[in-house]
């Protein structure tokens, strides 16, 4: 439904690590305006809920504060009345509605920063507050204005309207013989008669709205994913950029090969003594007291090494000795230019002591 072909094909492949972390850096996130929306109203109501008569006593002291001053404005003419008693009246009167707010404000704030982490995460980002001149473009506004995104939202809206609407009148409804009586109730009760039916139907909006709000979110965690697809083509191009080009790679690899084969062969002239299987592994030993605790491996290989090995130590007269286990053993467990282990020394020291013996060293 939201796959679109581009450049090398369907868009198929999911997105890569790298297309999922430049999007983010970009302020592109799968994420719901609306889910966001709904916890705030369900704050906001259940805030009201908690704190009703804080609110209640802070109203109270506004009007009072305003009422009280009401006689001192009177009697000051109009050359005493001075720039600074009214900021100091007005002043009363916004810290006490700055108080009255607070408590909306501070929880407000803390949801909204909340549910934003749990939906993206922790990322703070201004790419997407940048102006960029294509959405100052009037035919792209255009475009946008009548795509099928644009479409989706405007029924989205007004399906979530629509249902908002039905909740609040049926909400509204069920108190109808509450609210004909408040005529006949003091002032007190019937406020308190308001507040809770406003708090009582706000709070299922509220939640009917958190229902919209979190298939909003996964409607739009699909889309985000289904976009962020890449073609075959686009992942193979993104891993050249990343990694390199594989046969770049492969010859760069096979160069350093040759190069360490190189040195290894020449090498193998200072070896005491070659260790064979004899035809698919070759080992070249080499030990001096005054270097190393223990004989160093000069040089190995495995089939068309081990025949160039023997080879070499052949033209410079040094000892080729088959054992088998032994030429496995240093093969496989024994890097090049490392010692050998304790395990071996017995079976290697055997072997030295042989060709010492029999060059007389």
């Amino acid at each position: 439904m939201f796959a679109k072909d581009g450049e090398g094909g369907e868009k198929t492949e999911p997105a890569t690590e790298k297309k999922l972390k430049d999007a983010r850096d970009e302020g592109k996130v799968a994420k719901s305006k609306e889910l966001t929306a709904a916890f705030d109203l369900i704050v906001l109501f259940l805030v009201l809920k908690i704190f009703i008569s804080f609110i209640g006593g802070q109203m109270i002291n506004i009007f009072s504060f305003v009422y009280d001053r009401i006689p001192e404005f009177i009697e000051i003419n109009e050359q005493d009345l001075s720039s600074i008693a009214v900021n100091n009246f007005m002043r009363g009167i916004i810290l006490k509605w700055f108080l009255m707010v607070l408590p909306f404000f501070i929880f407000g704030v803390a949801i909204t920063i909340l549910i934003s982490i749990i939906q993206v995460g922790w990322k703070v980002t201004a790419k997407s507050m940048q102006p960029k001149l294509s959405k100052f473009n009037p035919i792209n506004g255009f475009k946008r204005m009548f795509s099928k995104d644009s479409l989706f939202e405007l029924f989205k809206s007004i399906f979530k309207i629509g249902i908002i609407a039905y909740v609040a009148y049926t909400a509204v409804k069920d108190h109808e013989n509450d609210i004909f009586i408040l005529y006949d109730i003091p002032l007190n009760r019937a406020l308190l008669l308001v507040g809770d039916i406003i708090i009582n139907t706000g709070l299922k909006i509220s939640i009917v709205y958190l229902v919209v709000g979190i298939a909003d979110f996964v409607y739009n965690k699909h889309k985000f994913n289904e976009d962020m697809k890449m073609t075959k083509q686009e992942v193979k191009d993104e891993y050249k950029n990343t990694e390199g080009d594989p046969q770049i790679k492969g010859r760069q690899k096979r160069k350093m090969q040759e190069a360490s084969q190189r040195r290894m062969m020449q090498d193998v002239p200072k070896a005491d003594v070659v260790i064979t299987n004899p035809t698919h592994f070759a080992v070249a030993v080499k030990y001096d007291a005054n270097e190393n605790s223990a004989p160093v491996v000069v040089a190995k290989g495995q089939d068309y090494v081990a025949m160039k090995i023997k080879e070499i130590a052949k033209e410079n007269d040094v000892e080729i000795v088959e054992n088998k286990p032994l030429a496995r053993m240093l093969f496989h467990n024994v890097d090049i230019g490392a010692e050998i282990p304790p395990e071996l020394y017995q079976s290697v020291a055997e072997i030295l002591a042989m060709i010492y013996k029999t060059k007389n060293i």
